[in-house]
């Protein structure tokens, strides 16, 4: 069973920087979808940014223009450059990955692999 890795969570100042990383536990694994959802307490869980099919990068509008989502293709990880974040980025970040073909990208219910969640907590 293909397991998703994150890291790269912690505490940050607004207005600095961060970087979330998501390795797939099987070097080979090739999913439909990735991307970086997150959580707030009390909220709905959110999407933060996605690769589509197509190779299509989407970002959510609380994140445009600030986040940057890649992916290292040698390593088979997915990044997340998170700049000039801000206290509302405070969550739980999740990847995750999506196995089936035709899944729609932008609907977190079609992923079915998840990553454990890593905390970013940012201080005003």
């Amino acid at each position: 069973e293909v397991h998703l890795l994150e890291s790269g969570g912690g505490s940050v100042q607004a207005g600095g920087s961060l970087t979330l990383s998501c390795a797939a536990s099987e070097a080979s694994f090739t999913p439909y979808c990735m991307a970086w959802f997150r959580q707030a307490p009390g909220k709905k869980r959110e999407g933060v940014a996605v690769i589509d099919t197509d190779g299509s990068i989407k970002y959510g509008n609380s994140v445009k223009g600030r986040f940057t989502l890649s992916k290292d293709n040698a390593k088979n990880t997915l990044n997340l450059q998170m700049n000039r974040v801000q206290p509302e980025d405070t969550a739980m970040y999740y990847c995750a990955f999506a196995s089936t073909w035709g899944a729609y990208c932008s609907d977190q219910t079609h992923y079915n692999y998840w990553g454990q969640g890593t905390q970013v907590t940012v201080s005003s």
